[in-house]
């Protein structure tokens, strides 16, 4: 990889990164930002990904369960048995009429979901995935209108969820294009907005804000630094930074190393000074364990989020292991499971400090995966449904088409993949608009909107 200046800041935007990838251009996209019009730059507001990785089996997530739906989707995946028993679905009911008059409901071990939906805290968005432009399953096999590259490949389909823009190589993500226009709502210019528990990623990469990494346990800190055995140690890193650097990479590793450790101090006392919550997170499974850390410590961030002088906040979760190849019923009841369990505890902590409507939680991964079955798991799909939760949102709904789950229907690419209805520009633009972007600031971050539908393409509607 060439050595350029972005190249070098990228790589050494590490667990207190600069939010800025230079004062200069910071301070100048950021005025720009805050002139722009904002729809609301001052209540706050958070989003939080949670990122399924590996392609989550969505067909058996948000299952039909009336005859007709059910009998088509139970034929496809007869062979091994993978259909979920139709007495064992969770059954909801979505407020918006289905077209085609199905009844659906949930995996059976995700009665938390169900609750929540049933309480209109959780909505569901019906098959949504990567687009270039609108398609159908005789264009798909005609090739007579573009796709996204590298279809069903893990890696491509995480950067186009996490950038929306498959048309493009560029590795900048739509959280991050968005927390670069919003940044500067927040008193605090020095600590991103963005704050990832699960290391680095595409979808809070931004061209200035980048993001902060926290762990389960809170901020890292650098080893030998912060104790009180470390004077001389700390008192030598102290000098060196201060020192003034002629090379530009030499100064800009500097502002980022003092940064980091500013933010690190700053963070820290402001989880120390936050009052405790006593919302229980579940930790019966290692799954439990997994997401539970990192839910939890978002939980306490937004606890802590006037001492962190932050209106606007965007959060990064991810939890893997939903690669289905095979043992996917007993893999999958684990995972679902424990998605459900950790889901409401985080909600029930955003009610507890009383931001429920002012948090909203989504859920994203790489693909769906196959009508078809691939010995007793399922292959990379493409389309797929996905949980929004929280106070603000129209819950007890499903939100566009359902897939007609029928081997060789309208639905199927031609090997058991869902073609997407609704692609990730609309889904992101819905919930941007939330945070406080502006309409001229949805097009800034996703400017392939106006090639779908007008009816609904800016605004899906379960988002109040």
């Amino acid at each position: 990889m060439k050595l350029n200046r972005r190249n070098f800041l990228a790589s050494s935007l590490t667990a207190g990164a600069a939010p800025f990838a230079s004062s200069a251009l910071g301070s100048l996209l950021l005025a720009q930002a805050a002139a722009a019009q904002s729809r609301d730059i001052t209540g706050y507001k958070a989003l939080v990904c949670v990122f399924l990785a590996g392609g989550n089996d969505a067909l058996n997530t948000v299952i039909p369960r009336s005859n007709s739906y059910y009998n088509s989707y139970s034929n496809a995946r007869a062979g091994a048995g993978l259909a979920i028993p139709q007495n064992t679905i969770l059954p909801i009911t979505s407020s918006i009429s289905q077209s085609s008059g199905e009844l659906y409901g949930l995996h059976p071990a995700m009665p938390e979901m169900q609750q929540l939906f049933a309480a209109n805290r959780c909505a569901i968005v019906a098959n949504v995935g990567p687009l270039i432009e609108p398609i159908t399953r005789n264009q798909f096999q005609s090739s007579s209108v573009p796709v996204p590259p590298q279809l069903f490949s893990h890696s491509d389909q995480q950067a186009f969820w996490q950038t929306s823009r498959p048309d493009s190589t560029a590795r900048i993500g739509w959280g991050g294009r968005l927390a670069d226009l919003l940044q500067a709502a927040n008193t605090n210019g020095s600590l991103s907005m963005s704050m990832t528990l699960a290391g680095n990623n595409i979808f809070q990469t931004g061209n200035v804000v980048q993001p902060y990494s926290v762990g389960g346990n809170g901020p890292v800190q650098r080893q030998d630094y912060f104790n009180a055995e470390s004077a001389s140690r700390r008192a030598a890193i102290d000098a060196l930074l201060a020192q003034s650097h002629a090379h530009p990479f030499e100064r800009a590793f500097s502002q980022t190393q003092r940064r980091s450790l500013d933010n690190y101090q700053f963070v820290a006392n402001a989880l120390a000074t936050a009052p405790p919550l006593t919302t229980v997170f579940p930790t019966g499974t290692e799954n439990d364990t997994r997401l539970s850390r990192q839910l939890s410590m978002v939980a306490r961030l937004i606890r802590a989020r006037t001492a962190l002088d932050q209106r606007k906040q965007i959060y990064f979760v991810q939890v893997g292991g939903y690669d289905f190849h095979d043992r996917q019923l007993a893999e999958q009841a684990s995972l679902l499971g424990s998605l459900s369990r950790c889901l409401k505890a985080f909600y029930d902590s955003t009610v507890e400090m009383g931001v429920a409507s002012q948090v909203t939680t989504f859920t994203a991964s790489d693909f769906g995966r196959t009508l078809s079955i691939n010995g007793d798991g399922t292959d990379h799909g493409w389309g797929a449904e996905h949980f929004v939760i929280g106070g603000a949102v129209n819950g007890g709904s499903i939100y566009g088409a359902m897939p007609v789950p029928v081997t060789g229907g309208v639905d199927d690419a031609g090997w058991g993949q869902i073609i997407p209805k609704i692609a990730t520009d609309q889904y992101a633009a819905t919930l941007a608009r939330w945070l406080g972007a502006s309409e001229a600031q949805i097009d800034l971050i996703l400017p392939r909107l106006g090639v779908f539908p007008a009816s609904g393409a800016r605004n899906l509607g379960f988002l109040a």
